[in-house]
């Protein structure tokens, strides 16, 4: 789920650019993970924890159950129709929560369902995201025990070089590395559509498994490993996620020519060829990828095969990047500094903390687990309950948004519920030899962002609650008051009341301004804001002024530059940088045992606060124009 930039055409989805050009962009970012599967996919399922025997019935079966898979779960669900559900261009599960969520405001209890759906989904993607660096770069650098069988010592440490790398040169940028992504994520398609190709040379009666009736004679007569299989199974769709992710940078018609016209038949090929190549050389389980290809070609492989591992898992690091500001601009994580590396493309940022902990987690389970096989038994329960949330979400969708026929709703969910569920069970065997992580790392996320957005609320109502009303606070004022030339803005997260920053600056320096500006940031759940709501201003009194600026969730929060581009009277007053003095409240959290949040809970919450990021930094406030006052306040 790569990071996705704020769209400039005129409809939000690419369109006003040219169409092959976003195509081929996609093709080098959004299909990285889904591209990279062939590597593993096949492995898993024949030589996994529940192997099969390499016989006619069962490769067929398989075969018949991934072809359909990819067909009814990427090319119907998620180009088809989960495409559709955009939210202005904008794709992923915090978008989607955000559409359904302005169509059934009036329903508590279905907002408190669907937030959660939206929230899960969002903290399981970071199980996927530690997961798929670390199992796509070992299955490629695995290549060596094929390639050259003395030096299958350097598996391991190979790959913790190959992500350290990957990881330091994020605060970069990706824009110079990502020139380089379309060509090679096309040359990887093409090579892995002629090695497929190839190999069902060898036998091509393995065509036969496009009819779904082999799925369903293996089902028939293997019930129990049919059903274990398809926890291998759903390895081939994993990375379909991305498609509905990075909508908003590349647009939905981009991305669905891409993937009808060269990753699906690409994909689908290399499967065939790995059925063909074991029906005629059954020993070639050990790594039926490495060994599709001619001893000559192994070396020229191994190292395509790890550059398109280093695509795939450069697109989900950026994506987790993506996630987790919009998962900030909504406010279900604290403030953390965010780094802008490109100046042309939003979404080009840089996260320095996640980076660093997501570096640490990845190496920690190439060094605990070892080997992609290994690995494979944690990946699959994260994806598996992200698309069974996306199908559940889809479905509130499509009655409440979209007013389709319940009937027509329920055949369609039926069909998706069941694969999914099946998919999703299949996985929940795999728990005990390491699916635990995934869903650990789901939980504690999960806990992490209900609880900053249960505190946050909080707060803000008791911040509200002892605010001075405005009209009080003016009728308070003594014309003995000084009052001092310049502009004071003090920022304040609550849209009414005087702000705790003011009094305590009225009380121990017994000065006003002679312009005060309440100013109020306040993120939206659409991914832009338009230019004509950017800015909402109220006179409040002569001098006084209660200012809002709205951003969306994709969008840099940087004040000055907002305030510098806007007019004076937009604004109300004359913005002149220098002499402007910014007033910020530091709050202390102090947990009590008032009704609210458990007492673990708000611990956790004022850790948080402690640990986020300061509004002069998030806000991008000119360090020697700020000021900070602090308060303790009690939940």
């Amino acid at each position: 789920m790569p990071n996705a930039s704020v769209p400039t055409d005129q409809d939000g989805h690419g369109h006003s650019r040219n169409v092959f050009a976003l195509m081929f962009g996609a093709i080098g970012v959004v299909f990285g993970d889904i591209g990279t599967s062939p590597l593993y996919a096949m492995k898993e399922t024949f030589a996994g924890p529940h192997p099969l025997a390499l016989d006619r019935l069962h490769v067929l079966g398989v075969l018949s159950l991934v072809f359909w898979a990819i067909m009814l779960v990427v090319s119907i669900k998620y180009v088809i129709l989960v495409m559709r559900a955009d939210n202005r261009g904008e794709g992923g599960s915090l978008a989607l929560q955000a559409l359904i969520t302005r169509a059934i405001n009036s329903r508590p209890g279905m907002l408190v369902l669907v937030g959660t759906f939206g929230i899960f989904a969002a903290a399981l993607f970071y199980g996927d995201a530690m997961i798929t660096p670390a199992i796509s770069i070992l299955s490629a650098v695995e290549g060596l025990q094929v390639v050259a069988p003395e030096m299958e010592h350097w598996v391991v440490p190979a790959t913790i070089v190959i992500l350290v790398i990957l990881f330091a040169i994020q605060s970069h940028g990706t824009a110079a590395v990502g020139k380089l992504f379309g060509p090679v994520t096309t040359v990887w398609f093409l090579v892995l559509a002629i090695m497929g190709i190839r190999n069902i040379g060898l036998d091509p009666s393995i065509l036969k498994a496009l009819s779904p009736h082999y799925a369903i004679l293996f089902i028939a007569y293997d019930g129990k490993l049919a059903f274990l299989a398809l926890g291998s199974v759903v390895l081939v769709v994993t990375g379909a996620e991305a498609l509905y992710a990075d909508m908003g940078h590349f647009g939905r018609l981009p991305i669905r020519l891409a993937w009808y016209l060269l990753v699906l038949p690409a994909l689908l090929l290399n499967y065939f060829g790995q059925g063909a190549l074991l029906l005629t050389r059954p020993e070639a389980i050990e790594n039926p990828f490495f060994n599709m290809a001619p001893a000559w070609a192994g070396i020229p492989l191994l190292i395509l095969a790890t550059c398109a591992t280093v695509i795939a898992s450069q697109a989900v690091i950026s994506g987790a990047f993506s996630v987790t500001r919009q998962a900030i601009q909504l406010g279900y994580l604290p403030r953390m500094t965010i780094i802008h590396t490109s100046e042309k493309e939003i979404g080009q940022i840089y996260i320095p903390i996640l980076n660093w902990v997501l570096m640490l987690f990845v190496m920690a389970l190439v060094i605990g687990f070892r080997s992609s096989s290994n690995l494979a038994s944690a990946y699959g329960i994260a994806v598996t309950g992200t698309m069974a949330i996306t199908t559940a979400m889809l479905g509130i969708l499509m009655v409440t948004v979209w007013k389709w026929n319940r009937t027509r709703v329920w055949l369609l969910l039926g069909v998706f519920i069941t694969l999914d569920l099946a998919f999703f069970l299949a996985n929940a065997t795999k728990i005990p030899h390491g699916g635990w992580f995934p869903l650990a790392v789901g939980v504690t996320i999960f806990v992490l962002l209900t609880t900053w957005k249960r505190g946050r609320a909080l707060l803000m109502g008791r911040l509200k609650s002892d605010a001075m009303p405005e009209d009080v606070f003016m009728a308070s004022l003594s014309d003995k008051v000084t009052r001092v030339p310049g502009t004071a803005i003090f920022l304040t997260g609550t849209a009414a009341g005087v702000p705790l920053a003011l009094l305590h600056n009225l009380k121990h320096n017994k000065v006003i301004h002679e312009r005060v500006v309440i100013l109020t940031v306040s993120m939206e759940e659409i991914p832009v804001v338009s230019a004509a709501r950017r800015i909402e201003c109220h006179e409040l009194a002569p001098g006084f002024q209660r200012l809002i600026l709205r951003f969306g969730f994709m969008e840099d929060t940087n004040v000055p530059r907002t305030l510098a581009h806007a007019s004076t009277a937009q604004l109300g007053f004359f913005y002149e940088p220098m002499s402007i003095s910014y007033f910020l409240s530091r709050e202390t959290i102090i947990p009590s045992n008032a009704p609210g949040m458990a007492i673990w809970r708000e611990h956790l919450f004022a850790w948080m606060a402690r640990s986020a990021t300061s509004a002069m930094d998030f806000f991008h406030l000119p360090s020697n124009r700020v000021v900070e006052l602090g308060s303790q306040v009690e939940i």
